[in-house]
């Protein structure tokens, strides 16, 4: 960050805390404020009020907020239920000031930047993570999120686990609207003596999308809900039922976002259901495509029992293609995007690209990149067919400067991209008997998988044990740990995080090229140059979350990932200073020049 910028977060941060008490939020305002959804002319503005009564909005360009451009006022009349205002009419690429009177006469300010229209000069700086559980708030992983000068950050799924028990909801899964709502208010709520997303969201607007734990584990929202015995409907979608809207509700109740639904269409899975897909553009040097992975996605296929079993294996990918393994005739294809929502997304990145926008960035939930065929039926690869569409769109039309970012795996696993062909599928089966066979197609983009906040274990110690309880899969481990020197996990486990990083990716690596996919990290080739400048392709033993920077003169993107040592709910009640007094620091850096 330049001294420049350094200087103005500062500036930002001093203005806001001047209009609040030294504590981190106010009790009649338990969830803080936020404002979200920003393009370059709206926001919406969003505050949780402790009691019933009007909430009083104000907005200003100025922070002394003597002559304000905007108010408004919502009556509370329950308060489970935040207060939301849309703005309009707001200046491209100007930053403003708010500030929110609760019931009890209690005040807070916020601020935020709309987006830049045309050509922009500025820096462009934002950050995404995900998956947070609220036993194991305040997460200190996004504890320096407020001092970033960031213009946005994107809350990428898996914002609270409402199938996970929690003080709010010891039972376990939510089933009620107020207990949806209570998981939301938890993760935002103060938590020995810190509140660190009310903190960041005050200095900062947010764009928030779902994963699965808005609702419950691994739900296929297109699927028939007969199909799911945990909605209790037999009739209909997953997406129509009463524990989806439930979830779905206290959702866009807690988030600062415009509530949109998809006009009917004649299309069942969509019409009438929660739109949040969102495109927005900052001048000219970036676009983000923030993409709902789960609302509309087919039933998943059955996982492959013993992912070292070549025929389970080529039948599993076979069939993620919509092909028939046994005749290699078409299947009835199967989408995670729906049709609607793949459309739009494939006619943005054709405007974006006609209008010289430098960068663009889909944001889904779920990875996008081979993570092997193991679990494969709940990320992208488990629906190659509508993944191969996706690629081979973006390979045919050109589109440049593309990067794709996730979350939900709980670690972050950077990679070049690659896609299979139908046809060369159904050809492979027919010479070769296996679908792996087909050639992988390498496309100009890569992707990060960001996160996760807090979630216990993270993705590399749960892989590990994972893996350790398969026979044929521990003996290829006890391989890879042999090659740098180590006999069993629990010695791996003692070692710093930077060598179990190593270890991991070394293992990744193994299992990827074993599947015929590319191995982890970024190559440069014709159409990505990219330099490593600190750490690994993976950090997968912390918790934490990226951040990305685009330099407008060179239009190169900078992509900084911050972790900390993980912790357990156990450690945090043990001793809850320790743990909240953890920093993030950098863990790994890369630069990559555009096109």
């Amino acid at each position: 960050m330049s001294m420049r910028s350094l200087l103005s977060a500062w500036l930002v941060l001093a203005v806001v805390s001047g209009h609040t008490l030294a504590g981190a939020i106010r009790v009649s305002l338990p969830n803080g404020i936020a404002a979200g959804d920003i393009t370059q002319r709206s926001a919406v503005l969003w505050a949780k009020a402790g009691s019933t009564g009007p909430v009083h909005f104000e907005l200003a360009s100025r922070p002394s907020f003597l002559s304000p451009i905007w108010s408004g006022q919502v009556d509370v009349a329950d308060a489970r239920i935040p207060a939301k205002a849309q703005v309009e009419g707001l200046e491209p690429n100007t930053r403003y000031f708010y500030r929110v009177d609760s019931p009890a006469g209690e005040q807070l300010t916020g601020t935020f930047r709309t987006a830049a229209a045309g050509k922009s000069l500025r820096s462009l700086r934002f950050g995404v993570s995900g998956d947070w559980r609220g036993e194991l708030a305040p997460y200190p992983a996004i504890s320096n999120l407020a001092r970033q000068g960031l213009d946005f950050f994107v809350e990428l799924g898996d914002t609270v686990y409402a199938d996970f028990p929690s003080p709010a909801v010891p039972a376990g899964q939510a089933n009620s609207l107020e207990e949806f709502r209570d998981k939301h208010s938890e993760v935002y709520s103060e938590h020995f003596g810190k509140a660190s997303w009310a903190k960041a969201r005050r200095v900062m607007p947010v764009y928030a999308m779902i994963d699965d734990h808005e609702v419950t584990n691994d739900f296929a929202g297109g699927a028939p809900a007969a199909t799911d015995a945990r909605f209790a409907e037999t009739e209909g979608l997953i997406n129509q039922t009463a524990l989806y809207r439930k979830g779905l509700q206290a959702f866009a109740e807690y988030n600062p976002i415009e509530d949109l639904v998809y006009p009917d269409a004649g299309d069942a899975r969509t019409d009438g259901r929660p739109d949040l897909y969102r495109y927005r553009t900052f001048g000219d040097q970036a676009a983000i495509f923030i993409l709902d992975a789960r609302s509309f996605r087919d039933t998943p296929l059955v996982p492959v029992d013993d992912p070292l079993d070549p025929v389970q294996v080529s039948d599993f990918v076979a069939r993620s293609f919509d092909i028939d393994p046994a005749t290699r005739q078409p299947l009835p294809p199967r989408t995670l995007l729906g049709t609607r929502q793949l459309a739009r997304l494939e006619a943005d990145l054709l405007q974006a690209q006609a209008d010289g926008i430098t960068w663009k960035l889909i944001v889904l939930p779920e990875p996008i990149q081979p993570l092997t065929p193991i679990l494969a039926q709940d990320r992208y690869e488990g629906y190659a067919r509508e993944r191969s569409e996706l690629l081979g769109f973006i390979h045919d039309h050109g589109i440049e400067n593309l990067v794709f970012v996730s979350a939900d795996i709980h670690g972050t696993v950077i990679n070049n991209l690659t896609y299979r062909r139908p046809e060369d599928v159904v050809q492979a089966l027919a010479t070769q008997g296996d679908a792996l066979a087909a050639p992988n197609i390498p496309v100009d983009a890569f992707e990060i998988t960001t996160g996760s906040v807090a979630f216990d274990a993270p993705f590399g110690q749960t892989v590990l044990e994972l893996v350790d309880t398969v026979p044929e899969a521990a003996a290829l481990l006890q391989q890879v740990l042999a090659l740098v020197g180590f006999e069993s996990l629990d010695e791996l486990f003692a070692l710093p995080r930077v060598v179990q990083d190593a270890v991991l990716q070394l293992a990744a690596t193994q299992l990827l090229t074993l599947f015929g996919d590319d191995p982890v990290g970024l190559r440069s080739a014709p159409g990505l140059d990219v330099k490593r400048l600190r750490g690994l392709y993976v950090s997968v033993v912390s918790y934490g979350w990226s951040k990305f920077e685009i330099d407008p003169r060179s239009r190169r993107l900078r992509v900084t990932t911050y972790a900390i040592q993980p912790y357990t709910q156990a450690e945090l009640e043990a001793d809850p200073e320790a743990v909240s007094a953890r920093r993030p620091r950098v863990v790994s850096r890369f630069v990559v020049r555009a096109r």
